[in-house]
């Protein structure tokens, strides 16, 4: 399992509900939280068989920014 920390700009709790079907949707995604209180907005995604573009591409997609910052992914 890889765990992934993103800098977003999902910022609020309706940013969150454009984001949770596509995050929870996703097959390979098993665990995941924005910390809107932290002032980078980050995500955290456990997920088996993704890369972090993966991820990227899901958030991109959603209209959202997203860089990482933070990986343990050694694929």
């Amino acid at each position: 399992m890889a765990k992934y920390i993103f800098k977003t700009s999902i910022n609020c709790s309706g940013c969150l509900k454009r984001v949770k079907p596509f995050l929870d949707a996703r097959e390979g995604v098993r665990k995941w939280n924005v910390d809107l209180d932290h002032p980078d907005k980050l995500l955290t995604v456990e997920a088996d068989d993704l890369r972090a573009s993966d991820i990227i591409s899901i958030i991109d997609d959603v209209g959202f920014e997203i860089e990482l910052i933070e990986s343990n992914d050694n694929k």
